[in-house]
């Protein structure tokens, strides 16, 4: 639920340019209602006197904010654009609308921002908002005119020097955001969102070694950013800082992002250290973690179609894959089955079903009676069994 505290004071701006409010709405109940978050009953209590007095600014607001509270943007919508056709320059109806059209219409919360602006050109927040607007919709030339202009108006406002900082970095003015992230960092040395601007930049500049002082100060605060830290790791391992990109890793590892990428640089850091039986062990878990464990499934049913179809080594190679990948004990049972029955091939047969033998842990009746029939007849190296 949105926090009640930050949006009871746009219920103020609603007052200053409202109509006498109607004698059957206690003002004090309404923010009763908000205070205790009963928005339905605040809907409810609002209804019939707004009914009685359609373009009552006042109330009107309150009804929108009960709306927008509970969740219910398109009722609000419809009060605030019932304001705005009372009074066009209300600022908070603006201002909602704006944010509730942001999403699914941003060519229309695009007008909005903009008569805000011309309502309040001082205020750099609505220009941030339409620099937002544009980058959302990849404009980036028009983007940076705004956000420029929010930057030059607040400076110290963070938003707005993170904002400007990020649409430099798409232009490729690296030079320029890093000024802009180094001011920011100047005021707030842990902000995060400076530090992974500075990283990006970095990264996208080529600049690895500049990667290192944000990079590690992110580590130092706890935070694990995973884009900006693999971009600090590929960073080390681009500079053969080999033993730090590993730590990096295992950094990340334990915050529990187990993602091919981070353990594939590991792995390779790994190898560059001549320890390849641990650059082995880590590329083996990329490759399960690359692959969906439904692949399992898939392969199994292509086998089962040419088994179908009566091609038996195109079977036996979809069961082995299958069981490579995901080491299930009853692919090479399958695999043991055709090469008996189809194949009659006893060597490989006795070969897959001794695999089978020793990983498999039945527990449903079928299986069992099948892991039985097997180890009764397959459970020896004997060169008869395969005779048989």
């Amino acid at each position: 639920m949105k926090k009640i505290t930050c949006c009871l004071f746009t219920l103020t701006l609603f007052s200053i340019t409202a109509f006498a409010q109607s004698a059957a709405v206690d003002k004090n109940k309404v923010m009763d209602f908000f205070q205790s978050q009963q928005f339905d009953e605040a809907v409810s209590y609002l209804t019939p006197a707004i009914a009685a007095d359609t373009k009552n600014v006042q109330l009107l607001g309150y009804l929108g904010y009960a709306h927008y509270m509970n969740d219910n943007t398109r009722e609000a919508e419809n009060v605030y654009r019932q304001i705005v056709l009372v009074d066009p320059d209300n600022i908070a109806a603006l201002q909602y609308l704006a944010l509730l059209t942001k999403n699914d219409s941003p060519n229309e919360a695009l007008q909005y921002t903009r008569r805000l602006i011309l309502l309040r050109p001082a205020k750099a927040g609505y220009y941030r908002s339409m620099g937002e607007l544009f980058k959302r919709k990849d404009e980036q030339d028009s983007a940076f005119v705004y956000f420029s202009k929010a930057y030059s108006l607040a400076p110290k406002d963070y938003k707005n020097g993170v904002g400007l900082a990020d649409v430099l970095i798409d232009r490729k003015e690296y030079t320029r955001a890093d000024s802009v992230t180094e001011a920011g960092l100047e005021q707030d040395s842990v902000n995060l969102s400076f530090l992974k601007l500075r990283i990006r930049s970095a990264y996208n500049a080529g600049d690895f070694q500049n990667l290192r002082t944000p990079g590690e100060q992110i580590i130092r605060m706890g935070e694990s950013p995973l884009t900006a830290l693999t971009q600090l790791l590929i960073g080390y391992y681009n500079l053969k800082l080999y033993s730090d990109c590993i730590r990096v890793c295992e950094y990340l590892n334990d915050k529990g992002y187990m993602v091919d990428n981070v353990i594939y640089y590991e792995a390779k850091a790994w190898a560059k250290l001549k320890d390849y039986d641990k650059s082995n062990a880590l590329l083996r878990v990329c490759v399960n973690l690359s692959i969906s464990k439904s692949a399992e499934m898939y392969y199994y049913n292509l086998a089962l179609n040419y088994e179908s179809l009566k091609q038996y080594a195109k079977a036996i190679n979809q069961y082995d894959t299958a069981y490579y990948l995901f080491k299930n004990p009853v692919m090479n049972y399958n695999c043991g089955r055709i090469a008996e029955a189809h194949l009659h091939n006893m060597q490989q047969a006795q070969k897959y079903y001794q695999r089978y033998i020793a990983e498999a842990k039945p527990t449903e009746a079928d299986e069992i009676k099948a892991y039985a029939y097997v180890k009764e007849r397959w459970g020896k190296k004997k060169t008869t069994a395969a005779k048989k």
